[in-house]
Order: C-alpha cells, then structure tokens, then sequence
C-alpha cells in the first residue's frame, strides 16, 4: 500500500480517508488510476482537479459506509465500484452490528482488490465468467441448527463469516485452532490464493512446477484435512512451509504462500512509501534496510525478501516493545522463499 496526497492541500491521506483532515474536501478513490482525489460536488456528479475531463459517481455501498471508490459517470453503467460488483451476497444491514461488521469485511477487501488490481490479475464478475467468475458471500451465523458460516472458497466463491470482522471472536477461534496469525485481511489473501490456482495454474504450463515446489493436488483433499486436524502439522514442517496449516495439502500451502506474498508485497511498499530505513546499533549487516522501491513491480521476488526479512524484524521488536505479539510471526526459510519466488513468476505472467 502506498501513502496518498491531498491534490488540494497537499496533506498526507491513507487508503481508507473518505474526507482530508485538512482542506475538509471529500475524497473517493479512482482504482484506474491508484490515486485518492479530492472532490467538489456539481448536480449530483463529483468533479477532481486531478482529471478534470471526466465526471465521477460514487459507488452505490458509498451511502452505507462501505465504499469510498468512484466510478466515471456514464448512463447505464454498473452501479458498483470495481470491487463492490463482485458481492453476491451481504448480511441484513438493518441490523446495526450486521452493518458495522460488514463495513470492517468491506475496509479489508478493497486492501485486497488493490494489490489485484496493481498485479493486473484477472477479476471477472460472476456475470462474466459464471462457470469461475469471483464474487463474494459475507454470511452471518444462523440459528444452531444450521451450524456457523465456514469461510472458504469454491470455483470462485469466496464465503467469509461476518463473524470474522468481530476482533475478540476471531482472537478465540486463532487461539482455538493454534494460529500464530489470524486476520480478516489474512482471510482475503489465503481464499483467493484458492481462486487463482484454478484460473493460473490448473491445467496449464505452471502446474508442473507447482507439483515440484508444493506437491501432487491430486491427493484426497478431505481426507488430507482430516489427517492434519487428527494429527497436525508434521515434526520440522517450518523448513519447507510458511504455516502448519500449509502442510495439510498441497492447495493450502500453495493458498498460504499467495497470502504471504501479498502480506510481504504490500508492507514492503509502505515501508517504501515513508521511506524505511534503519541500521542498527549492533551493526549486524543482516538488518539494515533501505526501502525504496516499488515491489509490485520488482524484477524477482528475492529484491523483495532481502528487503522484507530485516523490516520483518523490526515489526516485531517494535511490536515487542509496545507488549504486543510479533506482527510477523514466520520463518522464510530457502524453501519458503523459492515458493514465494514461485507466486511472483506466476501473478507476474511469467510461467505461461
């Protein structure tokens, strides 16, 4: 993620800034351009310095507090952001808790459409591709008999329990199944790692190297899950996966590492954009960092791991000093780190 600048007053803004703290000018985000502009309002229609050629609306999830991503103006067309077109199904937003954990799952996916959308990776609607088209359900819990909403993924469908967006609910259900790390934004990133192996990698040149890197996908799956939860993770599995999840079937620690490397991109990138850099006291060569370039577009995953293992270190004992659990709680090792690689070459087109 970058930082944005007020084309107005030029204050600093973040992702998520629906008004400048400064100038008071309301703000909407132009996905085809990256860019977070200011806005003056004219019939009903929005109007920017910063391309003033085109007229803008908002997107429709704008009145509920969900959105805050612009469209161009024209007759006819959708009236949901590139984003929001993809939700099939939301909870009932009359009822406030519904609405409020709906719009922290709705701040979470638009971090995640924009690392797609700078990786120009496929993101067709259900209506476009209705056999692998993406779209998401944010489900609530039903009554008991009908058992809570697993989040998952199916031939494009992404579920996602609005029960994840509640902070101490998904605090007891990390620390019920083990996980160092469990985020609502972790969720995005490891289900649509799901979605893009079906679109990259079945039946196509990558899956060679896939099964040299992750494994045979064609071992029973259920019956793979079920051996992990009876048993867990294998003895040294850290040396050859980036979680103990991973190690449950050849899809997951390929789901997994797509997360990771969507983590690692884009905190490399703000670290970028304040322009980290550090050397420490103990003039340990291993931790300097100087971050300034942009991960997105690097040449080859190991430009952004020689940056991310030093920055990852300095999360974490920051974390520490304010008594809070590392940020970053995993191991790259040279076998991590050549998946990663393996993710880089194929989000960027480079094994077809």
């Amino acid at each position: 993620m970058k930082l944005f600048t007020c084309d107005h007053c030029g204050n600093t803004l973040y992702f998520e800034n629906a008004v400048c703290e400064r100038c008071g000018h309301q703000l909407g985000y132009l996905p085809q351009y990256n860019a977070l502009v200011s806005l003056v309002e004219d019939g009903g229609l929005w109007s920017t310095p910063a391309f003033h050629d085109d007229a803008f609306v908002f997107c429709e999830n704008t009145k509920h507090g969900a959105c805050n991503w612009l469209l161009v103006a024209q007759p006819g067309a959708d009236v949901y952001c590139v984003a929001c077109r993809h939700n099939e199904t939301i909870p009932d937003i009359v009822d406030p808790l519904n609405l409020h954990r709906w719009q922290v799952i709705e701040r979470a996916k638009k971090r995640l459409f924009y690392s797609l959308l700078r990786l120009n990776l496929p993101l067709q609607t259900r209506n476009e591709d209705p056999l692998h088209g993406l779209s998401f359900r944010f489900l609530a819990d039903m009554p008991i008999a009908n058992g809570p909403v697993m989040t998952g993924h199916e031939n494009g469908i992404i579920t996602i329990s609005l029960a994840e967006a509640d902070d101490a609910e998904r605090e007891a259900r990390r620390t019920s199944m083990g996980e160092p790390y469990r985020t609502l934004l972790g969720h995005f990133r490891h289900e649509i790692g799901h979605h893009y192996w079906d679109l990259l990698v079945a039946n196509r040149p990558a899956l060679t190297g896939f099964r040299a890197l992750f494994g045979d996908e064609t071992a029973d799956y259920t019956l793979a899950l079920q051996n992990y939860y009876a048993n867990g993770a294998p003895a040294g599995w850290y040396q050859s996966h980036i979680s103990a999840y991973a190690t449950a079937h050849p899809w997951e620690d390929f789901a997994e590492t797509f997360a990771h490397y969507l983590h690692i991109t884009d905190t490399v990138e703000m670290a970028s954009a304040f322009g980290v850099r550090a050397h420490p006291e103990t003039n340990d060569q291993s931790l300097d960092i100087s971050v300034s370039f942009d991960p997105y577009t690097a040449a080859s995953a190991d430009v952004i791991v020689r940056n991310w293992v030093p920055l990852a270190s300095m999360l974490n004992n920051l974390n520490r000093a304010m008594g809070h659990p590392d940020a970053y709680p995993f191991v790259l090792t040279p076998q991590v780190i050549e998946k990663l690689g393996y993710i880089h070459q194929l989000v960027h087109g480079q094994l077809n």
